[in-house]
């Protein structure tokens, strides 16, 4: 991000009551967080997905074979 695309941020911030302002940077922790941990899961989706794609060829394999039995839900 640009500083000035950060100084527009704070000049808007700084606009509004200090409750609002404290609001605000709550909402952006929140949101910040919540950016971070979508980044980490694309990562460790990024880090196994020839895993996970040979892991879904070789069940479709045993479905279409008859290998394999329903999930019984009642029994977990």
């Amino acid at each position: 991000m640009s500083s000035n695309a950060i100084a527009t941020i704070v000049q808007m911030v700084e606009s509004l009551p200090e409750q609002a302002q404290e609001q605000v940077v709550e909402h952006l922790r929140e949101y910040i967080e919540d950016l971070r941990d979508e980044r980490e899961w694309d990562l460790a989706f990024k880090r196994t997905a020839t895993r996970l794609r040979a892991v879904s060829r070789r069940v479709k394999q045993e479905i279409a074979a008859g290998k394999t039995e329903p999930l019984d839900l009642d029994r977990l």
